[in-house]
């Protein structure tokens, strides 16, 4: 009887044990991490994108794979149901998923505005969101963040969810559809959809909040927006890959405030221009002040962010959330550059 075949099998079975027992570090590293992202060419999740374009998470020994969602409600299902490691998509659906027992923590955040512009089509009557009512207004899904903000403007005006329609319109070419074929009245979207649409004259700005100063008027404060959040148990037990993501997205922040947007839209992919690289640059210009310096979530932005929450939602309205378990800026702030 030949023994050579089981004669290997225990010494790779020896090999790989002293492999593990000298290599403990690494003993919980996955091959690949995959991060689904809610919209991977929307400019709200861009540092994702640009972050793997510039081989940062190679830097962090690293294999990323991006995958994409067309809204952030979907990207986070994936997370939940355990398909991905990670999510880019809304900070706020942390606090969200709180409210109803999980638990989530962003690591790095990417935009310290929404980025979300509440657009109204030529053909509608609307001049503001005080004539929502009867209206149809379109989101990129139901219960995503766009549809969190959009409760929020109208109910400012005394007018809630039940008084107009809310139609999942997704974004990029399909919101633009939604709006030519006159199937919404207004909706929320991001550059450089947005772009496009002023462009070519099918809607105009009702709502800004690409920068401070109009997210401060729309929201009453700053509204940390997206950012890479991940479920806390994959935390707990794979801190060196969670560093090494956010070394690279606060690599990358710095980067987008230390280069022109010429610069960072030649490298990002040709296909992301919509045909129209002028276009992009332009949309990508009025879009800079959005951005976090450094990736770390910005002082009194989740406080602002449960207040609006919690007048749209009764669940979080209800129950205590602890914002300090929502985010983490540990990672950020150990990052060279940051």
């Amino acid at each position: 009887m030949n023994n050579a075949p089981k004669a290997r099998l225990f010494c790779t079975a020896v090999a790989f044990a002293s492999l593990v027992a000298i290599s403990p570090a690494r003993a919980d590293d996955s091959p690949t991490i995959s991060i689904m992202v809610g919209g991977i060419s929307k400019f709200i999740y861009l540092p994702a994108k640009l972050a793997d374009q510039l081989g940062y998470f190679k830097d962090e020994k690293l294999n990323v794979e991006l995958l994409s969602q067309p809204a952030g409600v979907d990207a986070e299902n994936e997370l939940l149901s355990g398909s991905v490691q990670a999510v880019a998509s809304a900070y706020d659906h942390t606090i969200d998923l709180q409210s109803k027992g999980k638990e989530v923590r962003s690591i790095a955040t990417f935009l310290q505005v929404p980025g979300e512009v509440e657009v109204v089509s030529k053909a509608s009557p609307m001049k503001s969101m005080a004539d929502a009512k009867g209206k149809t207004l379109g989101v990129t899904g139901l219960g995503s963040s766009t549809d969190f903000l959009t409760q929020y403007m109208a109910l400012k005006y005394g007018i809630t969810s039940k008084e107009y329609s809310t139609l999942p319109v997704g974004a990029d070419n399909s919101f633009i559809a939604a709006i030519q074929q006159r199937r919404i009245d207004a909706g929320m979207t991001t550059e450089p959809t947005v772009s496009r649409l002023l462009q070519k004259g099918d809607a105009s700005v009702m709502v800004d909040m690409r920068t401070v100063e109009g997210t401060q008027k729309a929201l009453g404060g700053i509204y940390p927006f997206t950012g890479l959040y991940v479920n806390a148990d994959w935390l707990a037990s794979h801190k060196q890959q969670a560093a090494g993501l956010a070394r690279a997205i606060a690599r990358t922040m710095v980067y987008i405030h230390t280069h022109s947007p010429e610069e960072i839209a030649d490298k990002m992919p040709k296909d992301y221009y919509g045909g129209d690289k002028a276009l992009y640059v332009q949309a990508l210009k009025s879009t800079m002040a959005m951005y976090t310096p450094d990736g770390k979530m910005p002082a009194g932005g989740p406080e602002n962010v449960l207040k609006i929450l919690s007048t749209i939602n009764p669940a979080i309205k209800g129950k205590h959330i602890d914002l300090n378990r929502t985010y983490t800026n540990e990672f950020v702030s150990a990052a060279k550059g940051s």
